[in-house]
């Protein structure tokens, strides 16, 4: 029954767990009677519910103090995080609502869903929205586009994130992410922006790879500006996976579980977080609505989730059975790979144990991270093009060691067997 609890689904989940039945959830007595839909339409479980994961009500207040009657800029308008602001963006009744986008078939998407939106809600008709394709790295065209439409807040959620992928293009993800930040925050505080916030990862926090390093440093470059600025309101929002994102598990486990298997996991004892995007968009929201300048703010994720019982879980709620030596004759079978260049086997979201404090909000706390003065950060930003040029990877991790806490190249794969043959070297004197 969809007014059943969490907690209660998982218990009828778990009573269930031994025995081969797909799960569904009924339609609400309110959608039946309203013939928003029949009998026909009883939909799976959602993978929410598999993560035991409980959510807040979200504060009103926080979710229309930066956009309800302002011009409100989001940049990767067209990705999962980028276009679920769009969608709550536009609830909350900005003036006008801008988006920006490199991908023109992204922007399109989502132009055409908010222009939708508006036709079928008059509450919405008066809101203007005009979609731009760009880069964050030209900031001479952001300074011209922020002016011109007086943009009053930011969301900055354009980023390479595919963590193999930016790893085999060092240059090209740091320059995105990196110095695609720099420009566009620098473009806020020309065009007198009054908030500008950051989505930033739990990959940043200690990373062994170059997408995470390069958020790290883009958290740097807006706690530069901050302490050099008074003019426009930075703050970053720090926080793990989201269901459903592109290259996220969910949506690859399900493709792999049609096809009848194998789910490929790349370590069976990987760990990651997650939450579902329009919880983490809504919680950007607010807690950018929080900051007075300099903030790198954490979302709670609730408890890390271990990938192989996500999967073993999504076999079991479509009606399958798990194939492995206990269960040859079973349906779906989990083979592991072996982690990835940068892959980590677990996630954090704070750099330090003590440098963590809560807010009034029950679901965002306060990282107080260390921070370099502005001048630092930009003297390495301004060899990027030049040693970009020379496709000196060498140089930009040593970058990476010496501003970013904890950076260590390779993946855990690497680390374990760092450890390996620091041992056996000790055995053997």
């Amino acid at each position: 029954m969809p007014s059943m609890s969490r907690a209660r689904k998982k218990q009828i989940m778990d009573s269930l767990s031994g025995i081969s039945v797909k799960i569904k959830d009924l339609p609400s007595l309110r959608e039946l009677a309203d013939e928003i839909v029949t009998v026909s339409h009883i939909r799976p479980v959602d993978i929410l519910d598999v993560l035991e994961r409980e959510t807040v009500e979200p504060v009103a207040e926080l979710l229309q103090k930066n956009i309800t009657g302002k011009n409100v800029l989001v940049t990767g308008a067209g990705g999962s995080i980028g276009s679920e602001l769009c969608r709550q963006i536009i609830k909350n009744k900005p003036k006008c609502l801008v988006l920006y986008e490199q991908s023109e078939y992204a922007l399109y998407t989502i132009d055409q869903e908010l222009g939708n939106l508006k036709t079928a809600n008059a509450d919405y008709q008066h809101i203007e929205i005009i979609s731009i394709i760009g880069s964050v790295s030209n900031e001479k065209k952001l300074i011209n586009i922020f002016e011109k439409n007086h943009i009053k807040t930011i969301y900055h959620a354009a980023a390479y994130k595919h963590v193999p992928i930016v790893e085999s293009n060092p240059f090209e993800g740091t320059i995105n992410n990196t110095k695609g930040t720099y420009h566009c925050a620098r473009a806020a505080i020309q065009a007198r922006v009054e908030t500008f916030v950051l989505i930033s990862t739990d990959k940043a926090v200690r990373p062994t790879n170059v997408m995470g390093a390069s958020k790290r440093l883009a958290e740097l470059v807006c706690q530069g500006l901050s302490q050099s600025n008074s003019q426009t309101c930075f703050s970053m929002v720090r926080f793990g996976n989201v269901l459903g994102s592109s290259g996220s598990v969910v949506p690859l486990f399900t493709k792999q579980i049609e096809q009848g298997g194998p789910i490929t996991i790349t370590h069976p004892d990987i760990t990651r977080y997650f939450m579902t995007i329009p919880e983490a968009a809504s919680l950007v929201i607010q807690a950018g609505a929080m900051a007075f300048g300099g903030e790198v703010f954490v979302l709670d994720m609730g408890a890390p989730v271990k990938i192989v019982d996500l999967a073993k879980r999504m076999i079991r709620l479509t009606g399958c059975e798990l194939k492995d030596d206990s269960n040859p004759n079973g349906d779906i079978e989990i083979v592991f790979t072996g982690l990835r260049p940068g892959e980590k086997l677990y996630e954090e979201l704070i750099i330090g144990e003590d440098n963590i404090e809560p807010t009034f909000h029950p679901l965002i706390m306060q990282a107080m991270e260390h921070s370099f003065p502005l001048q630092d950060i930009e003297n390495i930003l301004f060899e990027f093009a030049e040693k970009a040029k020379q496709q000196d990877v060498v140089w930009l991790k040593t970058q990476f060691k010496f501003f970013v806490e904890g950076y260590r190249e390779g993946s855990d794969k690497d680390v374990e067997v760092e450890k390996v043959d620091t041992t056996l070297t000790n055995e053997m004197g």
